[in-house]
């Protein structure tokens, strides 16, 4: 399911990142520099939970970059990214999905979560801030897209729409 959810996490931020290429907002606007930093945010958090499943440092200690990415490099992060978790999440057995790992969040406080829990949080923790972002793509006249599972799910698997 992990890997269905990946990939449907990968889907949405392609769409909106596109609807945000297509709005024209960039970070010299007030509205820009709000989406780009918001979907940088969400690239962060990404890699600080890679990084404690990964048992590696992260070395950030904020929950954003200093610096706000041009939209094109953001775009390949989060694709590289996307990626990473989409091959993480197949590769997990379920024994291995509720192995328990402790953390410092970037703040210093300790953190403990199920791999299983950690993996639900950065595909929710995404799912809220898109909202966010479409809302500020619907201000400008750009229609974000639908970010619906179910929509997902029959896309990438027509045959679902069928009658039986």
């Amino acid at each position: 399911m992990f890997a269905e959810l990946f990939n449907f996490k990968a889907k949405s931020n392609r769409e909106i990142l596109a609807g945000l290429v297509k709005s024209g907002l960039e970070a010299s606007h007030a509205d820009g520099m709000t989406a780009i930093r918001t979907m940088n945010h969400t690239w962060v958090v990404d890699q600080i939970f890679k990084a404690h499943l990964s048992g590696t440092g992260h070395g950030y200690d904020a929950a954003n970059t200093p610096q706000t990415p041009n939209l094109g490099e953001l775009c390949a992060k989060i694709d590289e990214s996307d990626a990473w978790f989409i091959d993480y999440a197949t590769s997990l057995t379920p024994e291995q999905l509720q192995e328990r790992i402790d953390f410092s969040f970037t703040d210093g406080k300790r953190g403990s979560m199920t791999r299983e829990e950690i993996l639900l949080h950065v595909i929710t923790h995404g799912t809220y801030h898109r909202g966010a972002v479409g809302l500020i793509l619907l201000r400008s006249g750009v229609t974000p897209p639908a970010e619906t599972f179910t929509r997902y799910l029959h896309e990438a698997q027509p045959e679902r729409r069928a009658a039986r």
